[in-house]
Formats: structure tokens, C-alpha cells, sequence
């Protein structure tokens, strides 16, 4: 077995995940990227090759349960240890809940939620057996602050940070720590990949102009929105800190968000907060 520590990444093709896979490999870690289509880790691939960085790129879709175990145990037999899980794959989607039918807000919860619990589960043996290990999982700021439109969204990133917020103080006794990070907006494919919601129904009408407020307001906000490299550099600070802490936020504007949810104790001053974003 390696000295080198082993970083399993999921959603690397682009963005955050991309930018993670390369900053882990700069900090001397072996990087196992993951994408559902290895065809798009061409970019990863080409960027590590550019800097003389060797990223190992394996396929996995996160929401198949079959294929995550089969992953985790591949790359255990493979390098004999498993040091970093960084669960950066998810996806968006705009609309509220009346416009949300069972199977989008199950996709939601799949791909943000049961995948990272899922994962999470099969590394932790791994590490518990080592006596250590990190597991990041990639949140954002709509995990600890609800969002008009983000319904499904913020409900599983919600969610998310529950699972982990409950996890780490149990496997931090057999040496595993956990962390969540929280992005507020950056500039990635994520945003592109967020569809909002268009049935051409009546319902919608009621809703549009609501809507339509809520899609101006959000692209000012990506206007200036962060660059991946930025927040994957938090990410990468969060997996391998000497000083591990349970949330990090990615900039100020994530901080300054994040810490209007989390001092709210009636839940007033975000709510007063998020209802101008609809007018």
C-alpha cells in the first residue's frame, strides 16, 4: 500500500468537481475522478495533463447503487486505502412545489441526497477499519437557507447537511472526519443543467410572474457569481486541513447568507429577506 493518500470525487467533468480533482492532485493526493459519462473528463483529463498531474478518471452514475459499490470497492483493491470522499455530484431544479410531480422531487433527493448517504456508507468501513479518513460533501448555501423555487433543491440539500450533521460526532470516534461546504453562486455547468419549470399549464400562468421576478434576480447574482477555482479551493482545504471543521462557505456573500439562516432562530429574517426576491 501507498503512502499517498487516495481521493475518491464524484461530478468531476466540470466545475467544482473539476477543479477539485485537480486541486487534490496539486496537494500530492491520487485522484479518483468520477463522471457518468467518461467522455466528458476529457477536459480533466487534458487540464491534468497540462500541468503534469496524473487523474485517474473512472465512470460512475452516483444515483446506481450497484455502480457506486462496485467503485468503492475497485478502487480499495486497487490502492489498498481510501482516504478522501469528496460527494460533489448533484443537480438542480427550479420550480416550486405545485409544479413538482413525485418522480422530480425523488430525482432530487437521489441525486443530492440517497446517493451521498449511499456512498458515504460504503467508504465509511473502509475508514473506520484505517482510523481515519474525511468525507466532504458539496452542499450549498440552499442547505441551511430555503429558497423560492428551490423547493426540491433546498429540501434534499436540507437534508443532506442533517445526514452529515448527525454522522460526524458518531464516526469522529473511529478517527473519520466529516465536513459540509457551502457554495453560494459559481460559475459552472450546474446553473446551465438547472431547468426551470415549463409544463404550459394554467398553474404556470399564476406562477410566472413570480417566477419570472425570482430568474432576474438569480442571474444578477451569477453576473458576478464566484469561479469554480475559488470554491474548490475550500473543498480541497476541507478535505485535507490539519483543522477540520463541520461547514465551510466558499466567500463572503456564502458566509454572509449562510449566517442569516443559521443566528435566525424564528426563521423571520430570511423569510423577510427572500420575499423581495419574488416583486
Amino acid at each position: 500500500m501507498s503512502d499517498r493518500r487516495v481521493a475518491l470525487v464524484t461530478g468531476t467533468s466540470s466545475g467544482i468537481g473539476l477543479e477539485v480533482a485537480l486541486g487534490l492532485a496539486r496537494r500530492g493526493v491520487h485522484v479518483v475522478a468520477t463522471a457518468r459519462d467518461v467522455a466528458k473528463g476529457a477536459g480533466l483529463l487534458a487540464a491534468a495533463t497540462q500541468e503534469g498531474l496524473t487523474v485517474e478518471l473512472r465512470a460512475l452514475d452516483v444515483t446506481v447503487p450497484e455502480q457506486a459499490e462496485a467503485c468503492v470497492t475497485a478502487v480499495v483493491a486497487d490502492h489498498g486505502r481510501l482516504d478522501v470522499l469528496v460527494n460533489n455530484a448533484g443537480r438542480g431544479k427550479v420550480a416550486t412545489l405545485e409544479q413538482l410531480d413525485d418522480g422530480e422531487l425523488q430525482e432530487q433527493l437521489e441525486v443530492n441526497y440517497l446517493s451521498v448517504a449511499r456512498l458515504t456508507r460504503l467508504v465509511l468501513p473502509v475508514m473506520r477499519s484505517a482510523g481515519r479518513g474525511r468525507v466532504v460533501t458539496v452542499t450549498s448555501v440552499g442547505g441551511v437557507v430555503g429558497q423560492p423555487f428551490a423547493d426540491a433543491y433546498c429540501g434534499a440539500k436540507f437534508a443532506v447537511e442533517g445526514l452529515m450533521q448527525s454522522l460526524a460526532p458518531v464516526v469522529a470516534r473511529f478517527g473519520v472526519e466529516v465536513a459540509v461546504v457551502e457554495p453560494a453562486a459559481v460559475a459552472s455547468e450546474f446553473v446551465r443543467n438547472t431547468g426551470a419549470a415549463d409544463t404550459g399549464s394554467p398553474l404556470d400562468d399564476d406562477y410566472a410572474p413570480l417566477l419570472q421576478a425570482y430568474l432576474h434576480r438569480t442571474g444578477r447574482s451569477f453576473a458576478t457569481a464566484q469561479p469554480s477555482k475559488e470554491a474548490a479551493a475550500v473543498v480541497v482545504e476541507a478535505a485535507l486541513t490539519e483543522q477540520p471543521r463541520f461547514r465551510w462557505q466558499t466567500s463572503p456573500s456564502a458566509e454572509g447568507f449562510a449566517g442569516l439562516s443559521l443566528a435566525d432562530l424564528s426563521g423571520e429574517r430570511v423569510l423577510d429577506q427572500t420575499r423581495t426576491w419574488l416583486t
